[in-house]
């Protein structure tokens, strides 16, 4: 079993009604048999086609057990519920962003966001910032394809007091290199009060391997997947959330380029953790979170010099794992039971009052944001290498903001929250043209409505 990006391109939907539906149904007649998607990208709208690049779960048993279930499942909310504002805040893992690109450089964002509303749901790209993460206290940190999984409306969040955290880690030759992690998740058990639920190392270690699309995006493949799912399976009863700390290979002098780099270049390691969390997460229902293993001494004692600031964590950082462990501690439980969701301390769709992302970006949560009614914010500044114009698609009115910078995205997240239309405080503050109505008479018919059933007005 194995994880792997497949290329597919998606003829647009006449009137772009119901994408989700479409392209689910077009992907079932381009995908191989025991292909399953996890992770969703449209990397750019083109000669009327989605262009889009799909992480997929191949092999024997891929689709075994809960992975059955399609990431493409939707649950139309009833109404938005007023008893709180929430906000959603995601940056797409591998997409280069200005903005959350690097090492938890979308920690200040998500900050600022979190005072604009009652609670900020945000996931490990934008606050893991290696050895750092200064997440709000009134976020939740939630693997992304949980995110996408609330957003289409088939689980709820429940807050939890602490998770049993299961660590696993790549069986390394370099003592050293083990130690590093091993004794990140004492610290934390002896600073913070972790619950460890176990510490198990794979050997053979998971294969992860970065490598660029031909988007440019950061992906790349997994191998040995079957072996952590065995182990997943084997203590499910035991852990309540999987923390992973494993090596990924990638190109020979990929670090001095990074760092050289002066944040130019994609971060090469984050799209292939994403693909990897976004199957376990999805096969098992639980929060879920990947940090790369140091590659050797070498590159640990190595000086990456005066670096950009967006890169300083992980330029400080030698395990990458106390983000992670930090994160999941008090990461929410995924409520599957469609009974269970009702519960008033869980957290759905109809709780979901706004969505954040770098302008450009469609992926499931845009898609289902967009059909669930839900308010989106799309910020220019943010964003990355995604070149989709979102405005083609059939938002309602008032329902889709294309703002400038993250001051601008804070003030319309406020205005939303106040209840304010955002367009009422700028000005020039046009009038708003009247139209008129015209009745039709009883026999169906007048002057203006020639041959309209009775009853049945036309809009002028």
């Amino acid at each position: 079993m194995q994880l792997r990006e497949r290329r597919v391109a998606i003829p647009l939907a006449s009137g772009h009604a119901d994408l989700i539906g479409h392209m689910e149904k077009a992907l079932g007649f381009r995908l191989g048999k025991g292909e399953v998607p996890v992770r969703v990208a449209v990397t750019a709208i083109e000669d009327g086609q989605f262009h889009c690049e799909i992480g997929c779960l191949v092999g024997a048993g891929a689709g075994g057990g809960p992975g059955e279930r399609t990431i493409f499942a939707f649950e139309r909310r009833p109404a938005e519920s007023a008893s709180g504002f929430n906000a959603v805040y995601l940056v797409p893992t591998g997409i280069g962003a200005e903005v959350g690109g690097h090492a938890g450089d979308a920690t200040p964002a998500a900050r600022l966001f979190a005072t604009c509303c009652d609670h900020l749901i945000t996931h490990p790209n934008v606050v893991n910032a290696s050895d750092i993460n200064e997440i709000p206290t009134n976020a939740s940190y939630v693997e992304g394809s949980v995110i996408c999984r609330l957003l289409m409306g088939t689980i709820g969040l429940r807050s939890v007091r602490a998770n049993r955290v299961l660590v696993v880690i790549d069986a390394r030759s370099d003592e050293m290199i083990e130690n590093l992690a091993l004794n990140t998740v004492e610290a934390t058990r002896a600073t913070y009060g972790l619950n460890c639920a176990g510490i198990y190392r794979l050997d053979p270690p998971l294969e992860l391997e970065a490598a660029y699309t031909a988007s440019g995006r950061a992906a790349g493949s997994v191998r040995g997947i079957s072996r952590l799912f065995e182990l997943l399976r084997e203590t499910r009863d035991s852990y309540d959330a999987v923390a992973i700390s494993s090596l990924i290979t990638v190109p020979e002098g990929s670090h001095d380029r990074y760092f050289d780099s002066n944040g130019d270049m994609i971060n090469p390691w984050g799209g292939v953790e994403a693909m990897l969390t976004h199957a376990v997460s999805h096969v098992f229902d639980v929060p879920s979170a990947h940090a790369p293993m140091m590659e050797s001494r070498d590159i640990l004692f190595a000086d990456a010099g005066r670096v950009d600031p967006r890169m300083a964590a992980e330029a400080i950082s030698s395990s990458f794992l106390q983000c992670v462990l930090k994160g999941l501690k008090q990461s929410p439980r995924i409520v599957v039971d469609p009974v269970e969701m009702r519960g008033a301390d869980v957290m759905t769709a109809e709780n979901v009052s706004c969505l954040i992302l770098p302008d450009g970006c469609i992926g499931l949560p845009t898609l289902a944001a967009l059909q669930q009614g839900i308010p989106v914010i799309a910020v220019r500044e943010g964003q990355g290498i995604m070149r989709n114009d979102l405005t083609i698609l059939p938002w309602r009115s008032h329902q889709l903001f294309v703002v400038e910078n993250y001051w601008e995205a804070a003030g319309v997240l406020s205005a939303l929250r106040a209840g304010i239309t955002p367009n009422s405080v700028r000005r020039p503050f046009g009038i708003m043209p009247t139209k008129t109505w015209r009745a039709v008479d009883a026999a169906g018919s007048n002057e203006n409505n020639r041959g309209q059933h009775a009853g049945v007005g036309k809009k002028y």
